[in-house]
């Protein structure tokens, strides 16, 4: 099976300062994310996202506001036919020593482990910042990068100009 790892925030939604987001009540997709994603289901990846949410084990949001604004993003994405197969979410605070918070690789192990027919030589990684990309390489995931990196592209649609 192949999976595009992505990002969530500042890669398929808006993404905000920390302080901010206890105010936020409804996802903000970023553009060509519906049109990337549906690219990606149209070229045989799941999706499965992967997101470090540090700000609820830090106490800015609650687990119900980022359960909320998530279900509200994945319900978007449904309507607009993309699949999502399952999202990993680190809540841990950053001063926590888990395994999960990239870019260490516990999310891509967890979904590993949940999905064990995952091909990580055919999949792929896509995020904004640079833990993401050290999550990637260190697990051996091809890396596109919103905005940096090798392999830039401006937003998720630009995945096209890579993955044929």
């Amino acid at each position: 099976m192949k999976i595009a790892f992505l990002d969530r925030d500042g890669t398929i939604n808006l993404d905000y300062p920390d302080k901010d987001w206890k105010y936020i009540q409804r996802p903000v997709l970023l553009d060509g994310a519906i049109r990337g994603m549906k690219y990606l289901n149209e070229r045989g990846f799941e999706i499965i996202i992967v997101s470090n949410q540090y700000i609820i084990g830090e106490g800015i949001i609650t687990v119900e506001q980022f359960n909320s604004f998530h279900n509200q993003l994945l319900e978007i994405l449904a309507i607009n036919n993309i699949i999502v197969l399952d999202s990993f979410i680190c809540p841990h605070s950053r001063t926590d020593s888990c395994k999960c918070c990239k870019p260490k690789i516990g999310l891509i192990l967890q979904a590993i482990e949940k999905y064990p027919n995952i091909d990580l030589s055919q999949s792929i990684m896509c995020g904004d910042s640079i833990s993401d990309f050290e999550c990637a390489k260190t697990i051996g995931l091809k890396f596109y990068g919103i905005n940096f990196g090798e392999n830039r592209i401006k937003n998720l649609s630009d995945i096209s100009i890579f993955v044929k």
